[in-house]
């Protein structure tokens, strides 16, 4: 008989712990007693938007990064990434004492643009819509001689991201379910590795836009499965096709998708700004826009959810917690 040996493992994870400790933030665990009567159930919000980049995405980036040959780092790091992945890649270089070149779709936030550059990245730019970025990426890296660090198709990147889930579950004790967001499925992927290696029974349900379900209808098909590139405010989200190595964890290990609005992911942020007095991303307030809006059904007595980051500039968030696009 022959078995395949997962990308990811809960041993991968946990030593992606020690190589994040002290380099990662260990991000609080928040709760509501709002949110809980709302909901009818303990809720425990993994708070990534106090990552360092304001985002998960550096356990992963750092993760991989640090695992580089000094040959590899001397010659520099490349990435391809709407806002988070490129921002962590950005910081893990300057960390790591290296550069780092970012291919960033054109109508990508500008405050995610600006702080990417902030670290001191080099940003080549394209249109989502039409161009492929993992072809530009690699084409770049193979000019230039580049480590190329994925957003979340990379063993270390999806292992790094699983320590979030880690550290929630070792904060709480058993949890009947855990959220996440799933774009890429990197965050999903690394989460349901550690989540149902130290709990077997735990519920994994992850959460994409409407306009972004390649991942639900990728399991519904037992196949990946592409979509038009979304037009979502969940920017983060806005893939039109799940990763293959991700996919590969994420059909054994996820129980269920679900899909929420717009409408319903502004309303998410607009109450956790209201209740806890924190700023989330669109992206990052997926899980919580399902809790919320009743998407999930038969909820256990205790819930993670992963609160994958805040990145959004003061003027966008007004305008979506007005209502706005």
């Amino acid at each position: 008989m022959t078995t395949t040996t997962p990308p990811v493992t809960l041993d991968d994870v946990q030593e992606a712990a020690t190589r994040l400790k002290g380099v990662a933030h260990r991000t609080p665990v928040l709760r509501s007693r709002t949110l809980d009567a709302l909901v009818g159930a303990e809720v425990f919000l993994k708070c990534e938007n106090f990552q360092r980049v304001g985002a998960f995405k550096f356990r992963g980036a750092y993760n991989a990064a640090s695992r580089l040959t000094p040959e590899q780092l001397a010659r520099g790091i490349a990435a391809y990434s709407s806002g988070n992945h490129a921002q962590a890649v950005a910081l893990a270089a300057r960390e790591l004492g290296t550069t780092a070149v970012i291919v960033m779709p054109e109508d990508a936030p500008p405050s995610k643009r600006a702080a990417t550059e902030g670290y001191g990245a080099e940003i080549v730019t394209y249109d989502r819509y039409t161009g492929d970025r993992v072809a530009i990426a690699e084409a770049l890296a193979t000019e230039r001689g580049l480590a190329l660090i994925p957003p979340y198709e990379h063993p270390h990147v999806m292992a790094g991201q699983g320590t979030a889930a880690l550290e929630l579950l070792e904060e709480t004790g058993e949890l009947g379910a855990l959220l996440t967001p799933v774009g890429g499925g990197g965050l999903m992927a690394g989460s349901a590795t550690a989540a149902k290696g130290l709990h077997p029974d735990i519920r994994m349900v992850g959460v994409e836009p409407e306009a972004g379900d390649d991942t639900k209808r990728s399991l519904e098909a037992g196949r990946r499965v592409s979509i038009p590139v979304p037009k979502t405010i969940a920017d983060g989200q806005a893939l039109h096709t799940p990763g293959e190595l991700t996919f590969s964890v994420n059909r054994r290990l996820v129980d269920e998708i679900v899909l929420v609005s717009d409408d319903e992911i502004r309303e998410a942020m607009r109450f956790v700004f209201e209740r806890l007095k924190i700023v989330v991303e669109p992206s990052g307030a997926t899980p919580l826009a399902a809790l919320l809006s009743g998407r999930v059904s038969a909820l256990p007595d205790r819930i993670g959810v992963i609160v994958s980051g805040g990145n959004v500039d003061a003027e966008r968030f007004a305008r979506l917690c007005a209502g706005g696009v």
